[in-house]
């Protein structure tokens, strides 16, 4: 995943927008697949807790989507391109593909349990990046998302004890 970096008064210089960017799409293209894997879930979730679960995981997407399109959008702050699509998405993803025989909503829950453990621990360490990178305003995001990954991550735990 290549950058283009355009001309900007940021203060932030080209070598640390090229990496902040660089993370940034990945998590992009991170954040796309766990909504879409979330997605998945939300569509095929069967069995006797099936409308908490279908609503529960619906919400859940939901977020993701916000947290796409601002990842999204601290790549274009950074005078850099968001790279978004489906393809780059499936490309540069951390997370393993979906379980597409998943039905039952333990099935879908430990699935899911396992992908948002890794989007966390991803979040986490993009935080000591951008910190260390000097871009405060990244690291906050990324602490934000965190935030609520980590909730989510309780949750989704708290069905299958």
């Amino acid at each position: 995943m290549g950058n283009h970096l355009y001309s900007t008064r940021l203060d932030l210089s080209e070598e640390v927008r090229d990496k902040v960017a660089t993370l940034l799409n990945q998590t992009l293209a991170t954040t796309l697949d766990l909504k879409t894997q979330t997605k998945q879930a939300h569509w095929n979730v069967k069995g006797k807790d099936f409308y908490q679960l279908h609503n529960f995981f619906d919400e859940m997407a939901g977020e993701l989507e916000a947290y796409v399109d601002m990842v999204a959008e601290r790549v274009t702050a950074l005078a850099c391109v968001a790279l978004g699509t489906a393809k780059v998405a499936a490309a540069n993803s951390i997370l393993e593909e979906y379980p597409l025989t998943a039905v039952k909503g333990k099935e879908h829950l430990e699935a899911l349990a396992d992908r948002y453990a890794a989007y966390g621990a991803h979040l986490r360490k993009a935080i000591e990046i951008t910190d260390e990178l000097g871009d405060a305003d990244t690291s906050d995001l990324y602490t934000e998302i965190s935030r609520t990954i980590d909730m989510r991550l309780w949750f989704i735990e708290a069905h299958l004890h």
